[in-house]
């Protein structure tokens, strides 16, 4: 897949947003902490998907359409797609209201803790390491963390993952996964694992129904 800018165009891009946006990736920090924070406590979980939905609408609107439309012209069509993935978290937030112990499925739960905890303290230090230093790097509440630290809060909190509600975040890992080797950005290696963390889950809870399925004769 060829990129229609290059890499010093999408760390420009970056520059830019880091400046105009400031100080607004240290409150979008403050909306992780607080969601992490609801999670440890499993308390509401309703607010724990809105505030997963802002961060969405925040990668849509502000970095995907006022941004990142400057260099790449399919970025409207990811506004929207983040807008849409948005739109599920919230509407998920209506009927989600049941308790978020994953308990009984450890290896998700492990994998979504260790992917929150990358998405917001590994990210950013593998990005130092490679290189990019502020304002030209991502910060968090651009869509690869976004996505890396919504997978893993679903993985952590979620007795029984859906499709409906990952499979926008896990068509993002593929897509940025295969922009981010050309592009030189480690950090966003991140989402090839959280991906297969997420499908190996799915294919868990699809085993786990099978089994508690009736057999019928």
């Amino acid at each position: 897949m060829m990129l229609p800018f290059t890499v010093r165009d999408f760390l420009e891009v970056f520059g830019r947003y880091n400046l105009a946006v400031w100080p607004a990736p240290l409150f979008l920090y403050g909306v992780a902490a607080l969601i992490v924070i609801l999670v440890l406590q499993q308390d509401r979980p309703r607010l724990v998907s809105v505030l997963l939905a802002t961060l969405w609408l925040w990668s849509g609107l502000v970095y995907h359409l006022a941004f990142f439309s400057a260099i790449n012209p399919a970025a409207p069509l990811f506004g929207i797609v983040f807008l849409a993935q948005a739109g599920i978290l919230l509407w998920d937030a209506r009927g989600h209201t049941a308790g978020t112990s994953a308990a009984h499925a450890p290896f998700a739960a492990h994998a979504g803790k260790a992917l929150v905890a990358y998405a917001l303290i590994g990210y950013p230090l593998l990005g130092y390491l490679a290189g990019h230093r502020y304002p030209e790097t991502p910060t968090f509440g651009a869509p690869c963390p976004t996505v890396i630290f919504t997978l893993g809060v679903l993985l952590w909190t979620r007795r029984d993952l859906s499709w409906r509600i990952v499979a926008i975040p896990l068509a993002w890992t593929v897509i940025a996964t295969s922009a981010a080797v050309q592009l030189r950005v480690p950090q966003d290696y991140g989402l090839a694992i959280a991906g297969v963390a997420t499908l190996l889950a799915l294919a868990a809870g699809t085993r786990r129904l099978e089994t508690l399925r009736p057999v019928t004769k």
